[in-house]
């Protein structure tokens, strides 16, 4: 079993020295290829409830403490891992539980910077979802705590751990669709006319901790188009800029070795859809990257036909556009243009491989990181950069100007106030470490 530091370790160690000295050797050890990894999860409700599923047929992986704010939904869970499992309502308690190494959390977004940060000073290494953040802020201050408890942070970009990126990766650094300037993704779903909902605030559920859902953020009565899955569409907990846009442009950094825009702007609003929600049913989000190239996310949801020709995620070169997706990319030839021959530029081509099931390779990487010590697919630095990117969406959304980007300093440098947005103020007693 790995050496570990519990928040009750630490504290009657007595001396910083002394807890950091006992740190050290946890994270040095590496773990032996055949030993059982004890983990707990935070949140499974939805995508927590996934992650377990694909966590427990792993022999090497043993589920051995669950913690959620909804009774119900983890004594359900409970029934269905093949041991007995301890319950937790508060993850504070659970993370101080020595059995563990390791912990998995899908909360809602606005809980991943304090659980992750807390979870890497007890001493345990962290799979959490995406977003990493909902705030560029605690993004950074996720980061500090990882590389100072030297923990493995997983971060759950799950296309990471499939091969098609890296093979759309190698075809275009070899030339084959020419220069890229553009890159384009979109989500669309139809949800006219009664989207999220009106109802009225009510109690919530028996066996709800409303309190503790909230978190961090200010108190508000409970109101069932917020808890438990529509709170991507409320902006003080979510956004679907956030929760599809990370995917999208985690997968264009990837493939075209990007780092960070330096200019963003997003425009839209909610047109068409009078319901509870407080983000976008229309907008639109346009990134400038200093290596002169675009990428724009697109967000309807009052209609659903397809935006791209095909894919999640196109890139347009000056041979060919390619359009990928999952286990898969196709590429479209150019003709030439205004002032050109009409000639076709490539011959069409398409790519079919073998990806599985991304979560279920993710959270192999990860198991197998937490034993080898080495740096998992999706590294926290990587998660913070393409979620920073959507939430940089959110700010220009709120203020409603384009933004110019300090990707060193992190600091907006044309908006004074949007810069208080890069954070907000905790609900007392929380407080990031």
């Amino acid at each position: 079993m790995a050496l570990k530091v519990s928040r009750r370790q630490f504290v009657q160690s007595g001396t910083m020295a002394a807890a950091g000295a006992i740190s050290a050797l946890a994270s040095s050890r590496a773990m032996g290829a055949n030993e059982r990894i004890r983990l707990g999860f935070i949140g499974v409700a939805n995508r927590g409830g996934q992650l377990l599923e694909r966590t427990t047929p792993f022999e090497d992986a043993e589920v051995v403490a669950l913690c959620d704010v909804y009774r119900p939904t983890i004594e359900e869970w409970a029934e269905k891992v093949p041991n007995p499992v301890t319950l937790y309502s508060d993850y504070r308690q659970m993370i101080e539980n020595e059995e563990l190494d390791a912990v998995v959390i899908g909360t809602p977004d606005h809980w991943h910077a304090l659980q992750t940060i807390d979870a890497c000073e007890a001493g345990l290494d962290v799979y959490v979802e995406k977003p990493l953040s909902i705030t560029i802020h605690e993004g950074r201050r996720m980061i500090e705590a990882t590389r100072r408890t030297n923990r493995i942070v997983q971060v759950g970009i799950q296309r990471r751990s499939c091969e098609t990126l890296a093979e759309v990766r190698a075809y275009v650094d070899a030339g084959h669709i020419g220069p890229v300037a553009v890159g384009r993704c979109s989500r669309v779903s139809n949800m006219w006319p009664n989207g999220v909902g009106n109802p009225p605030d009510s109690d919530p559920p028996p066996g709800l901790d409303w309190d503790m859902w909230l978190g961090p953020r200010p108190y508000r009565p409970y109101n069932r188009a917020i808890a438990p899955y529509n709170f991507r569409w409320h902006k003080d907990f979510s956004s679907q800029l956030a929760n599809w846009g990370v995917h999208y442009f985690d997968a264009f950094r990837m493939a075209l070795d990007e780092d960070m825009p330096t200019s963003i702007c997003a425009m839209g609003g909610q047109y068409l859809l009078d319901d509870f929600r407080t983000i976008p049913d229309t907008l639109e989000a346009v990134y400038e990257f200093p290596s002169n190239r675009m990428v724009s996310f697109s967000q309807y949801e009052t209609s659903s036909n397809p935006i791209l020709r095909t894919g999640m995620l196109e890139l347009r070169g000056t041979i060919g556009t390619l359009y990928y997706q999952g286990a898969r990319f196709e590429v479209v030839p150019e003709f030439g243009g205004q002032f050109h021959d009409r000639e076709r530029r490539m011959e069409p081509f398409e790519h079919r491989g073998e990806v599985g099931d991304p979560t279920a390779l993710h959270i192999r990487n990860f198991l197998d990181c937490i034993k080898s010590r080495n740096e998992p697919n999706c590294t926290i630095e990587d998660g913070h950069k393409s979620t920073a990117i959507a939430l940089l969406g959110n700010i220009s959304l709120e203020v409603g100007e384009r933004l110019d980007w300090d990707p060193v300093e992190e600091r907006i440098t044309n908006h004074p106030h949007a810069n208080e947005l890069l954070h907000y103020e905790y609900r007392e007693p929380w407080k990031l470490a």
